[in-house]
């Protein structure tokens, strides 16, 4: 069963940080770019951070750039976002995803919009930054 899961998430002051960890299983994720978004409460749904397949190519929203980190472990089949020094307005739901089209160990990287990561996705996990 193609599955990713999402973890990490919670609740954290800001200035503080937290990692998310999103595991594959029943495929390999180095076949795939994968991204990370996130949706706050009555807004859409945004990239944050998208790597490429070989892991040479990244993308930050403006937003979050300087502060989050994005890597994967091929070994361990799971990518990671180090987000430091959270803000108030990085609070909401973060999902991690996939290309639906395979690139394999590649450094091209697709836009890091909904529309080109149509493959798998996490049930989402909450981050919420407040005092």
């Amino acid at each position: 069963q193609v599955q990713l899961v999402e973890s990490g998430g919670g609740l954290v002051q800001p200035g503080g940080s937290l990692r998310l960890s999103c595991a594959a299983s029943g495929f390999t994720l180095d076949y795939y770019a994968i991204g990370w978004f996130r949706q706050a409460p009555g807004k859409e749904r945004e990239g944050v951070s998208c790597l490429s397949s070989s892991g040479h190519s990244t993308y930050y929203a403006d937003s979050v750039k300087g502060r989050f980190t994005i890597s994967r472990d091929n070994a361990k089949n799971t990518v990671y976002l180090q987000m430091n020094s959270l803000k108030p307005e990085d609070t909401a739901v973060y999902y991690c995803a996939t290309t639906a089209i395979r690139y394999y160990r590649a450094n091209y990287l697709p836009s890091c919009r909904l529309d080109s990561f149509q493959g798998s996705w996490g049930q989402g996990t909450q981050v919420t930054v407040s005092s």
